[in-house]
């Protein structure tokens, strides 16, 4: 049974949720983040990146750089900025990007859940970048960016749902990037109640995005657990901020590979070496999407091929049979050199919002050849999860993303 708990959050002042709430931390290089800070001084990217506040000269991971997220946060909040709400609510969380809508219910998620993997994973996480946000909501006693959870669709939920958005949301807006956000508060005591028992009666759930803030969070709790052994599992830092969504209503899109060089080939050599796995359908200027699984687009010398993975290499299993694993096992790494794509300078990952345009303009300027991808499908991530296995990096990427800002978890309670 999953234990999933209603919380007080701490959520922007009535007008202001716009200005505040910001894409998540880690879609921004440095300079990047200074520049959306620079341009609106309100956004939450300046406590999540507080090295914007300081030059170059200041390392990222500088002492100073969390105190400084630790004290701004606490200054937005005694200036009114925040404001925690006055009993524990479960909230629905909807995005709608373009004539998409997906709708998450707000809450938080028991370390134990994670630790017994009654919440389970389909990623590593790597130390330094968990080490990152382990220090974040340490100083600032607060988890900032909520982590993207998925559940199998459950009617009872999704009833509760719909009654919830029958009413007006108490938070309404739209984002520049054209996603409308909305919000709306659960904190009746009996809708409550039928929330939380309604989760109790979930074999698991899974998280979907933001591994490295997960396990962030739960090393956090594990910390203050070290430092108070007389804790008795109901404190906050036993629970770490989440959104929940059905399965049903995510979407999942491509998530592209680039690749530096041929890795010594000429293109029609490297063409016959790919047909021994592939068959490769000759090349047209019009962008190749795959339209199924099984199949790639190549983008190479100016034209597009349509790839598609021979009988012979197909696998029933929930990891080699993934379309980023074909790839990987029998073109990246055998012929173009790609022996570990979460090390190799050679290789970039391009996610699938930014279109099939961004992979030709990468090709024509510091790149040799790219890939589109099949979407890996929500019911793969499930099925690598329930089997305690790992996805290769790189092989999911959802929009929309969740803002950060819009609801804080204090772990000091």
């Amino acid at each position: 049974m999953a234990d999933i708990r209603a919380f007080r959050a701490y959520r922007p002042a009535p007008g202001m949720e716009h200005r505040i709430a910001a894409l998540p931390y880690d879609v921004y290089n440095r300079v990047e983040a200074a520049e959306e800070v620079n341009r609106n001084p309100d956004s939450f990217l300046g406590i999540d990146r507080a090295e914007t506040s300081f030059g170059p000269e200041v390392d990222t991971y500088a002492d100073e750089v969390y105190q400084k997220a630790a004290k701004t946060l606490r200054e937005w909040i005694s200036q009114g900025r925040f404001i925690q709400d006055g009993q524990p609510c479960y909230y629905l969380y909807e995005l709608t990007m373009g004539t998409r809508s997906q709708t998450g219910i707000v809450a938080c998620a028991s370390i134990d859940d994670y630790l017994n993997n009654v919440i389970k994973k389909h990623e590593n996480t790597r130390a330094d970048k968990e080490r990152d946000r382990i220090r974040h909501v340490d100083a600032c006693n607060m988890q900032t960016g909520p982590i993207f959870l998925a559940y199998r669709s459950d009617e009872t939920l999704a009833s509760i749902i719909r009654e919830c958005k029958r009413e007006d949301p108490v938070c309404a807006f739209v984002s520049e990037d054209g996603v409308r956000h909305r919000v709306w508060a659960a904190g009746e005591a009996d809708r409550a109640e039928a929330i939380r028992r309604a989760f109790a009666g979930l074999n698991a759930v899974y998280i979907a995005d933001g591994h490295h803030r997960c396990a962030s969070a739960v090393r956090v709790g594990l910390m203050r657990r070290e430092a108070h052994p007389g804790y008795t599992g109901q404190e906050e830092f036993n629970f770490f901020l989440s959104v929940l969504f059905p399965d049903e209503e995510l979407r999942i899109l491509d998530y592209n590979r680039v690749v530096k060089d041929l890795n010594g080939y000429t293109e029609e050599a490297l063409l016959d070496r790919i047909s021994e796995s592939f068959q490769v359908e000759a090349g047209t200027e019009a962008p190749c999407r795959p339209g199924r699984k099984g199949q790639y687009g190549m983008y190479l010398g100016g034209k597009w091929y349509r790839l598609t993975a021979k009988p012979h290499i197909l696998s029933e299993d929930a990891v080699e049979g993934l379309d980023v694993s074909l790839l990987q096992n029998y073109l990246l790494a055998p012929i173009l050199g790609i022996k570990d794509p979460k090390t190799d300078k050679r290789i970039d990952f391009v996610g699938g919002i930014r279109g099939l345009e961004e992979l030709e303009r990468r090709v024509e300027t510091d790149m040799k050849i790219a890939f589109s991808m099949y979407p890996t499908s929500i019911g793969e991530l499930f099925a690598v999860a329930d089997a305690g296995r790992l996805m290769p990096p790189k092989s999911t990427w959802f929009e929309p993303k969740l803002r950060s800002g819009l609801f804080l978890h204090d772990i000091s309670e």
